[in-house]
């Protein structure tokens, strides 16, 4: 038994051996040795008491040479592969995310235009029978141009139409009495008539523009409305006249500072100064804007008071027609 134990143990040596030392190719030649090792296993066991004799182990020439196996060339262990790199993943983000900017929406190819703001309308014009703060500065713009014949009321009446005809004669502007644009406009430019005359307390009737000018040293204070001679012809006392006013340099002469009956039975005059023989400045209830005398030179009651009362022109007063 014990002899079976060395030769088993000795078996699994060569074994060990033979892979250490020659590897796989002398697996093979250990191979034949543990067969034959095997092999003596199953031989009849001796009987008790009688030992087994070892047989002269004898190893054949094959055998010899496969047991002396060819150093094999030294093998460097491979390096273990180092594990995979694992990418850490990203950190959430706790920035606000930047929204993108909406795209700005395209013009329309034909857009709809604006509309213009619409104009102030236009003032409205003033006649006789308006009233209110616009009358009042007109009013008050006649009378600081020097145009009689208003008050300063706030109420349109005759005396106020009165100087918008003498303005729109002065201004060459259609002689309507009514305050629109264009007479406005020669209010606001401060449109007033010059004079003939350079020196002296001088009453110039102006014919083309029908307007009594009040002149002192060649400075025009007050302008009045005027109507002169139509240049119709008319009858009276069996005799047949023609209604002109003639032009030229003349003076106040005789002067009536009453209510004077014509002695052609012509009508009545107001306070009437005689500068032409039985021509005179005298005032009258119809002024119109236009000529409509016999030849005399007509201006409004109001008017010839303050020819008067408060200018004066006393006989001897120079009067320039033209």
């Amino acid at each position: 038994m014990r002899a079976r134990r060395r030769r088993s143990s000795g078996v699994a040596l060569v074994l060990c051996a033979g892979l250490l030392v020659g590897g796989c190719g002398a697996v093979d030649a250990v191979s034949g040795l543990a067969d034959n090792a095997v092999g003596d296993t199953g031989a009849p066991s001796p009987t008790d008491g009688e030992e087994a004799a070892d047989p002269p182990a004898t190893p054949t020439q094959s055998a010899t040479a496969t047991s002396t196996p060819s150093p094999a060339p030294d093998v460097e262990p491979a390096e273990a592969a180092p594990p995979p790199a694992v990418e850490p993943e990203p950190a959430p983000s706790t920035s606000t995310p930047t929204p993108e900017p909406e795209p700005e929406p395209e013009p329309d190819e034909d857009p709809t235009p604006t509309a213009e703001p619409e104009p102030d309308p236009e003032p409205e014009d003033l006649a006789m029978g308006a009233s209110g703060a616009r009358v009042t500065a007109v009013q008050q713009r006649l009378v600081d141009l020097g145009y009689w014949g208003t008050a300063v009321d706030g109420s349109f009446g005759a005396g106020t139409r009165q100087a918008v005809w003498a303005l729109q004669k002065a201004a060459g502007l259609s002689r309507d009495g009514v305050v629109g644009p264009r007479t406005q406009q020669a209010l606001d430019d401060g449109v007033r008539p010059g004079a003939r005359s350079s020196s002296g307390h001088v009453i110039e009737i102006d014919l083309n523009r029908q307007l009594v000018l009040l002149v002192d040293d060649g400075v025009v204070g007050r302008v009045l409305n005027a109507s002169s001679g139509n240049g119709e012809t008319y009858d009276a006392g069996g005799r047949t006249y023609r209604a002109t006013t003639s032009g030229g340099s003349f003076a106040v002469g005789r002067q009536v500072d009453a209510l004077h009956e014509s002695s052609l039975e012509l009508g009545d005059m107001w306070r009437p100064k005689f500068f032409n023989g039985a021509i005179a400045l005298h005032g009258a209830d119809s002024v119109p804007a236009w000529p409509a005398s016999h030849g005399c030179v007509r201006v409004s009651n109001g008017a010839m008071n303050y020819v008067w009362d408060t200018w004066q022109a006393p006989p001897g007063t120079p009067v320039l027609v033209y």
